[in-house]
């Protein structure tokens, strides 16, 4: 995850804010003023957002000569990229750097799509008002106690889903074999959907896929990128965020319609994945 900031840090960028935001993101805001360098970026690992907040009006990247960057732009650049760039005078950015896996998984939840057919699209100088807005709001807001890191971590997750969304391609390096079909992929999700309230069991599910539990365990790993438990255990973590996050449910309600056996089970998970207790996260949501 440090792949891009070692780069730019050699090339007399200067790290303005750092932060990590919990579930692996980090974000961070730069600031360049150099006359003229070349920065090249080559296969970083992570995925990246750049925003830019102020400048970049003559800085481009060499195989699209002629574009450049200005304030509110933004680019995409996938783990697996490389690129060269001209910078040129004064470049305020924020970036928020996140793995592959971030991307993917979201795909099952939010598009109904094969995770491993998608990839985060190279773009660059692209315009998106509330992208633009987002990474605006973050490079601002404070990053310094954990509630303000709650809120940077939700505003991270607002901006996955819309990259997730407008700026998803198919790949071509990889081709997709193995795993659960399309409709049984998405039968499989909704049931365990239906049934987070309760304890779900592998042979469940391999009877909804029509599959033993032994090749059943093998596709879903393929499909989901990790083992069912896993799966649940992260749905389940993910219900709870929402109720927190949108309703006043008390504790035991949340706890019950999430799977959890009472509140001091859901506390321990909860912190453990979140970094804060249920209630913790609650008032820094309604504080945003």
């Amino acid at each position: 995850m440090h792949s891009i900031g070692r780069t730019l840090a050699e090339a007399n960028a200067t790290l303005e804010r750092f932060a990590w935001l919990g579930d692996r993101l980090a974000a961070a805001v730069w600031r360049r003023d150099i006359v003229e360098a070349e920065t090249a970026y080559d296969n970083p690992g992570h995925h990246t957002l750049s925003c830019y907040l102020d400048g970049g009006h003559r800085t481009e990247r060499q195989k699209l000569p002629g574009r450049y960057g200005a304030p509110q732009r933004l680019c995409a650049l996938p783990s697996d990229h490389e690129s060269r760039w001209w910078v040129r005078g004064y470049m305020h950015f924020v970036h928020l750097y996140f793995l592959p896996e971030h991307f993917t998984r979201r795909a099952i939840r939010e598009l109904d799509r094969e995770p491993r057919e998608l990839t985060l699209a190279d773009r660059t100088y692209f315009e998106d008002a509330r992208l633009a807005a987002l990474c605006q709001s973050l490079a601002v807001a404070p990053w310094d106690d954990p509630d303000d890191r709650l809120r940077a971590n939700e505003a991270a997750h607002e901006i996955l889903s819309l990259l997730l969304r407008g700026q998803a391609v198919r790949r071509e390096d990889a081709p997709v074999t193995g795993g659960l079909a399309p409709a049984t992929r998405r039968r499989v999700r909704e049931y365990i959907d239906a049934h987070l309230s309760r304890s779900v069991t592998l042979g469940e599910l391999a009877d909804v896929a029509c599959l033993s539990e032994f090749h059943f365990s093998r596709m879903f790993r393929a499909s989901f990128g990790m083992p069912p438990h896993a799966w649940i255990a992260e749905q389940r973590i993910e219900r709870a965020r929402a109720l927190l996050r949108s309703t006043t449910l008390a504790l035991d309600r949340v706890a019950a319609e999430c799977g959890y056996a009472n509140t001091s089970h859901l506390g321990h998970r909860f912190r453990a994945v979140v970094g804060a207790s249920p209630l913790g996260f609650r008032r820094a949501m309604n504080a945003a």
